[in-house]
């Protein structure tokens, strides 16, 4: 079970490598993207998203002290209390928000 939520991290962090990009183009400005078995660390400038992976378990905190929790789902979704979102909307919203 655990591999299938290694494989859509690791699809988590891709979609962020590619929405950070598509943002940046017009204004030439990249962002990294720093993958690791439990961690995504994407940084533009002095912003900055952490995620840390537990499992299906994504806790996430930006730059602002804002911070959250959710969880990956078999569909490919991340799940709040409130909203089941699909992880390609999520990851486009982070990097709007990051490449601003």
């Amino acid at each position: 079970m655990d591999a299938v939520y290694v494989e859509l991290w690791v699809s988590l962090a891709s979609l962020l490598r590619s929405y950070t990009a598509a943002h940046g183009l017009n204004k030439d400005r990249q962002a990294t993207v720093e993958l690791g078995e439990e961690r995504i660390t994407v940084r533009h400038g002095d912003s900055w998203l952490d995620l840390k992976r537990d499992g299906s378990r994504v806790l996430w905190s930006r730059e602002d002290g804002s911070k959250g929790e959710l969880e990956l789902t078999e569909a490919g979704t991340l799940k709040t209390n409130a909203s089941d979102e699909a992880m390609d909307l999520v990851a486009e919203a982070w990097a709007r928000e990051l490449m601003q």
